[in-house]
């Protein structure tokens, strides 16, 4: 039995794409139109899971301040007042971040947002 030479040929694949910046790293986006796979933002998802678990320990009375609650977590009072905002999103932008469909970065959503859904709808669209 006889092995055939292995034959090597060069296949070139052009893929049109650009490069922008989100969150604070570089992404590769597809032009419009092309289907876009879902990616869920970790760093957003972790925020929204700390987000509402420090809203349950605020209402539950486990701590009485977010002074106490971010001394208790070793973390700023200024980043837990950001994040807990989280749990003022509306039920849908909360789902499109958990599903990988949000449009917004996780930079984006710890700035200040209008507390009526509607607005936030607009605001983040």
């Amino acid at each position: 039995m006889t092995r055939a030479a292995p034959t090597f040929e060069t296949v070139t694949l052009h893929i049109p794409f650009r490069v922008v910046k989100r969150g604070g790293r570089k992404e590769m986006q597809l032009p419009e139109g092309a289907a876009q796979p879902r990616r869920t933002d970790s760093t957003l998802v972790k925020a929204l899971a700390r987000a509402f678990r420090w809203n349950g320990m605020l209402e539950s009375g486990q701590f009485t301040t977010i002074g106490e609650l971010a001394a208790h977590e070793g973390i700023a009072h200024s980043y837990m007042t950001r994040v807990l905002r989280l749990t003022l999103l509306a039920p849908d932008i909360v789902e499109a971040i958990l599903d990988g469909r949000q449009r917004s970065g996780s930079a984006r959503l710890l700035n200040p947002f209008p507390p009526e859904w509607n607005e936030q709808r607009d605001h983040f669209a």
